[in-house]
């Protein structure tokens, strides 16, 4: 028995777009593959693993306007008309409906959601991880364009746990080792700084250590010329 094709088309989509269930996490649903069948704006809303938005748009303000359009809460509709939130509830996702509980520590909690997503009222759902990736990416790409606004270079923060570390945040004890950087930034000052002298050292490094006292004397020599040098005048018993 032969099924006819917009059956057949039905099965298909069944199959690659699993129901998504309250309780459901982002690691049980449709974690295969992306449903060919849906638009990217679609397949962005819908409920999934983490992934990166991607834009269709080129320039920086209009990519804005669409990843906004992604991130609005779901609304419920009557007839085609659009009309109160469909997943305004505590622990569940404003967009697909997931349900994510975020704990107090977690880094990647997100804020809580406004119901125009740049401005309004705080709904009483939340993100679920996948939207709350795109979330940052909104964050990241509202705060490179106020840099290029005025002029500033922006780096996306990648946050690490060594970065998040107190411990490796405060530096104790002596230095023992100095860059060229530092070198020439204290020679500049006026230090006088010379490496330690060897008797059995090779002329190879007697020379590496001859090229960075010089390198440290001119890093002195252009500091004096910038800021200018106080020539004395010397006045004549006839002038006087």
């Amino acid at each position: 028995m032969s099924l006819s094709k917009g059956v057949e088309k039905r099965m298909a989509m069944q199959q690659f777009q699993p129901p998504s269930l309250i309780g459901a996490t982002n690691a049980t649903v449709n974690t295969n593959s992306i449903n060919p069948f849906l638009d990217r704006f679609t397949a962005a809303r819908a409920a999934g693993p983490v992934m990166a938005y991607e834009y269709k748009a080129m320039k920086p303000k209009k990519q804005l306007k669409e990843i906004v359009k992604v991130l609005k809460p779901e609304k419920k509709k009557f007839l085609k008309i659009p009309y109160s939130f469909k997943y305004n509830y505590k622990d569940r996702c404003v967009i697909c409906g997931t349900q994510k509980f975020w704990t107090a520590d977690d880094t990647r909690r997100p804020p809580l959601p406004l119901h125009k997503v740049r401005k309004g009222y705080p709904m009483r759902g939340t993100y679920c991880e996948k939207h709350a990736a795109i979330h940052m990416q909104y964050e990241m790409l509202e705060q490179q364009i106020l840099a290029e606004e005025h002029g500033l270079s922006f780096s996306a923060y990648i946050p690490s746990a060594r970065s998040l570390n107190p411990v490796n945040l405060v530096k104790s004890g002596p230095l023992t080792n100095l860059r060229q950087e530092d070198i020439n930034s204290l020679s500049s000052l006026g230090w006088s700084i010379s490496p330690p002298r060897n008797a059995s050292a090779s002329p190879e490094e007697q020379l590496y250590s001859l090229m960075i006292q010089q390198s440290a004397m001119s890093e002195r020599v252009k500091s004096l010329l910038t800021n200018g040098v106080e020539v004395p005048v010397e006045t004549t018993e006839s002038e006087a």
